[in-house]
């Protein structure tokens, strides 16, 4: 394989002991020029020859984390630890991406923002400003976390959602479809303890449930659950009825 890159040993910075390199191109490819210097890396490995990946600015990627595919990392951002960033995914800005955490497909992860643990974002998805993903959450799709908010713990956003503002979607949440989610009432976690066990999601702001596989309004997954038996119907009509309630005040 032609080595796309080499490591400027002459331009180093430190960092917590750790030695870091400045990329140099060897070659030309993608967008990039050769004899172009991009960012900093600890070793080869962090930085991957095939693909149009790279690393640019002041940029940093070390420890056992790897940049590959036509993925990029520029302007401030950290990706460290066991991370991976790959597909056509970007981490910019002053994003830190670390841990186990995975960014791929065209995923874009920039401003402040935090993924780790063994966070997935994938897909179109984005995260931004101040958000954090972390634990073993999920941002797929074209979901967009940004402002303050937190996804963590087994929590899922996908479709078309929008987690922002202070909110926090943690725990076995799923919020989905075209769902808004900025505050914590927003969405409500239910379980299913009369038979499966699993859990399942409320958002307000489209008036939607997400239970398993089904997506749907509140009359729908009625009619859903009684074709399945009369004990799931009853059951998810208490919990449809339970929510009416604590909405109608809203209402008034």
């Amino acid at each position: 394989m032609i080595k796309k890159f080499e490591l400027d040993l002459s331009s180093k910075i430190t960092v917590f002991g750790i030695e870091l390199f400045r990329v140099k191109a060897s070659i030309s490819f993608g967008n990039v020029k050769e004899g172009e210097l991009g960012g900093y890396i600890a070793k080869e490995g962090n930085l991957s020859h095939s693909g149009n990946a790279w690393v640019s600015g002041n940029a940093w990627v070390y420890g056992d984390a790897r940049v590959s595919g036509n993925a990029w990392v520029y302007g401030d951002a950290r990706v460290y630890g066991d991370a991976e960033v790959s597909g056509n995914a970007w981490v910019s800005g002053n994003a830190w991406v670390y841990g186990d955490a995975r960014v791929s497909g065209n995923a874009w992860v920039y401003g402040d923002a935090r993924v780790y643990g063994d966070a997935r974002v994938y897909g179109d998805a984005e995260v931004s400003g101040n958000a954090w993903v972390y634990g073993d959450a999920m941002v797929s799709g074209n979901a967009m976390v940004s402002g303050d908010a937190m996804v963590y713990g087994n929590a899922w956003v996908y479709g078309d959602a929008r987690v922002y503002g202070d909110a926090e979607v943690y725990g076995d949440a799923r919020v989905s479809g075209d769902a808004e989610v900025s505050k914590l009432n927003d969405h409500i976690v239910f379980k299913n303890s009369w038979s499966s066990g699993r859990y399942f999601t409320y958002t307000r702001s489209n008036q939607k449930w997400r239970v398993g596989c089904f997506y749907g309004t509140s009359e729908e997954l009625i009619k859903k659950a009684y074709q399945d038996s009369e004990d799931s119907g009853r059951h998810y009509e208490a919990y449809v009825n339970f929510v009416k309630t604590l909405e109608a005040p809203d209402d008034k």
